[in-house]
């Protein structure tokens, strides 16, 4: 590997619980860059090789930490999985005050075989255009991108580590002032998580019960997001998904035919914490629309729900980038990377329901182009061979300095 033309020095925070990071910083070392690493809980550590520094300090005392460090070792960009926690947006604030570039990574905008690779930040906080005309003019560069999976990732190994992560970082050992980022504590959260799991095949069966009883009924689907989610935490004006889901029945109630069903359908890793069916139920009935909004368990492929319904709404999900693909009208009720003026409804939510023609389709598929050519590369966190693509990828995008902007050799 020649050596950098103009290295770098990478500062790695909190990554995916997997090689991915360790691996990346390994790549950028080959081709000349400096890296270096801050653990912040013994979670932190066991998912890092090579040398590191410990934060043991108190959550106060971090951002002046995190400004020190970046000087002294001269930093010039930093990687974080995801800017939204805590100890992420301080950094991101000293980084962004010394004119350090702020490199987020988390799992694509595109499912299933992406990882985003973006300046700054994601949804509302993504540099990416909300403006047609400069979407059209990204995506007339990249070639066309084949969006059939190449790499399968691993879900049993995901979960391991992540318990592991999470469980490990609720020991002091090194770290007796961590704060964690999670809303629910570990091990009650990952004991609901795994009811559920045993339960899939059953909430399967149940969520294609109700789309075969409701087959040839106007049917809209509602796509909720774990509440954990820092893209309902951060860019949307609802404190939980309670509030979401009230505000999406209401204007249901409201806007809707009367005739019209409006789906309710759960994250498929949503861990069951709160009865979801009996809150549904309830916010239908204040609504006046009991008899019209149904419950959809998780366990639903997603284009087999989006294919039943006529338009799909969300505060922020993903889900809503393959609605907008098989040509659903999107209604997103936060801020999301997709609300554009061509691509999400623009108007009054009540309007919605009945008049929101389909996205356009000429718009869509610059859209998905450019955000491939431009946000993500290709591969997985979990499993080899799609782990090493992603590493690769990552690390000529990041070598290259091609952060925002179209790089077709890194979608392979």
């Amino acid at each position: 590997m020649p050596p950098a033309a103009h290295p770098r020095r990478f500062l790695f925070l909190q990554g995916p619980t997997s090689d991915f990071f360790p691996d990346l910083a390994a790549a950028l070392r080959a081709r000349g860059h400096a890296t270096f690493r801050i653990n912040l809980c013994l979670g932190d550590r066991l998912f890092w090789r090579g040398p590191a520094t410990d934060f043991h300090g108190r959550p106060a005392e971090w951002p002046a930490f995190i400004a020190a460090f970046l000087a002294q070792h001269g930093i010039t960009d930093i990687l974080m999985l995801g800017e939204q926690r805590p100890y992420h947006l301080a950094a991101s604030a000293a980084a962004r005050a010394l004119g350090v570039q702020v490199v987020v990574t988390d799992y694509g905008y595109i499912r299933p075989d992406w990882l985003i690779l973006e300046r700054d930040g994601l949804g509302a906080g993504s540099r990416f255009p909300r403006d047609p005309a400069a979407i059209l003019a990204l995506a007339a560069t990249p070639p066309t991108v084949d969006f059939a999976p190449h790499y399968a990732d691993s879900f049993p190994r995901q979960a391991a580590a992540d318990v592991l992560y999470h469980c490990a970082s609720l020991l002091p050992f090194g770290f007796p002032h961590y704060q964690r980022f999670t809303l629910h504590h570990p091990l009650p959260n990952y004991l609901a998580t795994g009811w559920q799991l045993l339960r899939r095949s059953g909430h399967s069966r149940g969520a294609e019960a109700v789309l075969d009883r409701l087959a040839g009924q106007e049917c809209h689907l509602y796509a909720m997001q774990m509440e954990t989610d820092f893209s309902v935490r951060a860019y949307s004006r609802f404190a939980d998904n309670d509030e979401a889901i009230a505000a999406a029945i209401a204007s249901f109630a409201r806007g809707a035919r009367a005739e019209a069903q409006l789906l309710i359908k759960v994250h498929p890793l949503d861990p069951g914490l709160k009865r979801w069916p009996r809150r549904v139920a309830a916010l239908a009935r204040a609504a006046g629309v009991a008899g019209r909004v149904h419950f959809l368990p998780g366990a639903l492929h997603m284009d087999r729900a989006i294919g039943a319904c006529r338009s799909v709404s969300t505060v922020n999900s993903t889900l809503a980038i393959r609605a907008l693909q098989l040509g659903r009208p999107v209604l997103a009720l936060g801020d999301a990377i997709y609300q554009v003026p061509g691509l999400a409804w623009q108007g009054e939510a009540d309007a919605f329901w009945r008049d929101a023609p389909p996205p356009d389709a000429v718009l869509v598929e610059a859209f998905v182009r450019a955000i491939a050519a431009c946000l993500q590369v290709r591969g997985v966190a979990f499993k080899r061979p799609g782990l090493e693509a992603a590493v690769r990828n990552a690390a000529a995008r990041l070598d290259a300095g091609a952060l925002n902007v179209p790089m077709a050799g890194v979608l392979g």
